[in-house]
């Protein structure tokens, strides 16, 4: 079994992957356009595209789980979506420094063009929430979203953080 650290390298090298080459086939697209309120959908349109693949990762990941009702599938799919375009460089070192610590964040910040970009990431959860409830979403799904770093939900809170953890 892989050491913690090993694994969550393993996972940082395959989200990067996803940023740069990382798609949403068509029939994808138009499966998750048959469940989404048109603004949801709006929404997750206007989502980066490795933003969108990962949350389509996320979803995969709670059905295997065995989990159907909505809300918690629309969280799962909408959860990053107050990312916005953010590009790899400050994913990576907004990735670092959740790991190693704010002072890579600090050091990171000084770069010209990077600062509003980490606190966009930072605060993506709380953005991502302000996001959903204005497209619409149930008050249950905001909320696993806007708690999705720390569950809150009792029965779904943990196996959405681990679903987006293992995608």
């Amino acid at each position: 079994m892989a050491s913690e650290p090993v694994r969550w390298w393993a996972t940082k090298v395959r989200q990067f992957a996803i940023h740069l080459f990382g798609r949403v086939r068509w029939g994808e697209r138009e499966t998750v356009g048959r469940w989404l309120s048109p603004a949801e959908l709006a929404l997750f349109d206007g989502m980066h595209r490795a933003d969108r693949r990962h949350g389509l990762d996320v979803v995969r990941s709670l059905r295997r789980a065995g989990v159907t009702d909505r809300d918690v599938l629309v969280a799962g799919l909408l959860h990053d979506c107050g990312k916005g375009s953010v590009g790899v460089a400050p994913r990576v070192v907004h990735a670092l420094a959740e790991a190693y610590g704010g002072r890579i964040r600090g050091l990171a910040s000084a770069v010209p063009g990077m600062r509003a970009p980490l606190e966009r990431l930072a605060r993506h959860a709380e953005l991502s929430a302000e996001l959903s409830a204005a497209a619409g979403c149930s008050e249950r799904t905001v909320e696993l979203i806007r708690w999705q770093e720390a569950p809150r939900d009792p029965e779904f809170g943990r196996l959405l953080k681990l679903a987006d953890e293992a995608s």
